[in-house]
């Protein structure tokens, strides 16, 4: 990868950078480079998001470990002429500090980046992902080798042995599912990757698979190796192309260097891997249902058990782990077991991934060791709210998560901590919301998603979320009752143990967390008919100030019903019962007559 004398340009080519203008930056980069005659003196090299793709495009300059962020096409010929050329930093290009508005030139003192801890994200902005030479030169497929050396019984030793549990929501012990798969005798067995991402605000798998494919690979090949499989299907979301096209070179690659395919690297082993491209059902992240897509039925979950270790894919024992797990077990196997458990706490070992977003001033992914509290990484990491806001809640978990009030924020984030406060690590997705936010609001959002996603196999997930949220938004229009919050609570309940699968399990989650940490807003709907936040439209009332109305009659002109009437003479009016409390006469008036009461 690195060409000695020549400074690197690592340009993020992740989808985040290139929805901002990445593909236009690197073709105008290679342009540039060529024109001032520096092509023996630079190297460009595109590579995955490093989690900040909110400041994309982005380029950092290797050695100076400068990052330069928000770069557009027209601002290429002055940095490859003052900092590629003349080594001279262009300071209007760099991170701001949110919170002390200092300049910060290198990656490596941004907020964002000193305080995580990078395992899984490792290689993501540090290597060409197109690359398997980038990847072999950062100790790729060296954990692999290692355990082609081993015994299987001993890899899966060593996997449990580092307290690795599954990333994909429950936790389970990664070593312990992998001892079950192997443990049932088949003549034919599957390792599967999980990459059916489908929460709202979550990208994790997406910036793993764009910037670092090779890393799963790597790591299903070891667990197939010590499970005893010699077929693999990584399931993607098909909404997410270019993961899909880095994989597909990825695996091309590999197989011509003998680390796919027959008689792996000269050993007895061989794995055959498929790519399944998921048609974007919420449900088929859950393994039974992910199973029966592939297979090409209806992606609806079955009855457990048996579980799939026992009778998975097209009947065969089959291990299903989500992207981020398989994409430590290379660094695992790599650097041994007791190297990882030097991370996280005594139960929840190594390190998560969280996709931070909403109201907070850093968004992004960001790799931190288990047991970090939630206020490190919102205030530190994520440097704090937007605005200057105060901080609300955390949504954490995805939709079948829960939202944990600001006295929470000293929690620490782990499997055990964060399920007895009502919430659940999940997938890892992460976010913030502010005083604008209504928690009302907030729980019929996420009921609303689940139960569209609902497959509908089971009665309870079917019609009880439908329940849920018509009495949501009966809340949210102001016509609910108290006794709705008690009738709620017992639905939500029953839902969650009657379920057939973890979405409608989980899906009930948001409803109680809220319930449980901010029921005044819910009395607040109900007695008062009052959003504090303004986000419920049906319980807004918009009214003209007289003393400051200029009688301009901007407001009446931009109403689409034409119930603001007045004159030159006479302060305009808002006939409250004629008006639908869409918001354009406060958005235009320009003098701050127009209130919300």
């Amino acid at each position: 990868m690195s060409v000695e004398g020549k400074k690197q340009v690592f340009i993020c080519a992740g989808t985040g950078c290139v929805s901002s203008g990445a593909d236009k930056v690197v073709k105008k980069l290679e342009e540039e480079v060529k024109r001032q005659n520096l092509e023996d003196k630079i190297q460009l090299i595109p590579t995955g998001c490093r989690g900040f793709c909110e400041q994309g495009p982005t380029l950092v300059v290797e050695p100076s470990k400068k990052f330069y962020r928000q770069v557009q096409p027209e601002d290429i010929p002055e940095i490859v002429e003052k900092e590629l050329g003349k080594g001279e930093s262009i300071e209007k290009f760099f991170y701001v500090d949110p919170n002390t508005d200092q300049i910060v030139n290198s990656y490596e003192d941004i907020c964002f980046f000193s305080k995580q801890t990078r395992i899984s994200l490792h290689n993501c902005g540090f290597i060409d992902p197109t690359k398997i030479e980038d990847y072999l030169e950062r100790g790729g497929y060296e954990g692999l080798k290692k355990a082609l050396s081993m015994d299987p019984e001993k890899i899966i030793e060593e996997v449990k042995s580092s307290g690795l549990r599954g990333r994909g929501g429950a936790g389970f012990s990664t070593g312990l599912k992998w001892s079950l798969c192997k443990a049932t005798p088949s003549d034919k067995k599957y390792v599967i990757c999980n990459a059916d991402e489908g929460d709202p605000g979550a990208f994790m798998d997406r910036g793993l698979l764009e910037g670092d494919p090779h890393s799963i690979i790597e790591g299903m090949l070891i667990g197939a190796y010590a499970i005893g499989a010699d077929e693999g299907y990584v399931y993607v979301r098909a909404e997410y192309p270019l993961a899909i096209e880095n994989l597909q070179i990825a695996i091309k690659q590999a197989e011509e260097k003998n680390l796919l395919g027959k008689n792996i690297l000269g050993s007895d082993f061989s794995f055959k891997l498929h790519i399944s491209a998921g048609a974007g059902a919420f449900v088929c992240g859950e393994e039974t249902a992910l199973m029966a897509s592939i297979e090409g039925e209806r992606g609806m979950p079955r009855v457990r058990p048996p579980f799939p270790a026992q009778k998975g894919l097209w009947g065969k024992p089959t291990n299903i782990n989500n992207v981020e797990t398989w994409s430590n077990i290379p660094h695992i196997l790599r650097n041994g077991a007791e190297w990882y458990a030097q991370y996280g706490t005594e139960k929840s070992k190594g390190t998560k991934i969280f996709a931070l977003t909403g109201k907070v001033n850093n968004t992004g992914l960001v790799e931190v060791p288990m047991g970090m509290t939630l206020r490190e990484i919102i205030f530190e990491i994520g440097g704090g709210i937007q605005g200057g806001n105060k901080f609300k809640d955390v949504q954490i978990g995805g939709p079948s998560g829960g939202c944990l009030p600001e006295e929470m924020l000293d929690l620490a984030v782990d499997y055990e901590t964060l399920t007895e406060a009502g919430a659940m690590v999940g997938s890892g997705g992460l976010v913030i919301m502010d005083e604008t936010t209504c928690m009302v609001d907030i729980a019929k959002f996420f009921v609303n998603f689940s139960q569209a996603e609902s497959c509908g196999k089971c009665t309870p997930c079917r019609e009880g979320n439908k329940r849920m949220w018509e009495m949501l938004e009966r809340i949210t229009k102001g016509e609910g009752e108290l006794e709705d919050l008690d009738k709620l609570e017992q639905l939500a309940l029953t839902i969650k143990e009657t379920s057939l699968c973890g979405l409608g399990q989980n899906a009930p989650n948001p409803v109680l967390a809220t319930l449980k940490y901010f029921r005044d807003e819910f009395v607040e709907h109900i007695e008062d008919k009052k959003c504090r936040a303004g986000a419920c439209q049906d319980l807004l009332t918009y009214r003209i100030d007289p003393d400051k109305c200029k009688r301009c009659s901007i407001c009446a002109r931009n109403c689409p019903v034409n119930c603001i009437t007045g004159d030159k003479n006479t302060p305009y009016v808002i006939d409250e019962e004629a008006c639908i409390k869409c918001g354009a006469c406060m958005e235009r008036c320009k003098f701050d007559a127009v209130l919300l009461v």
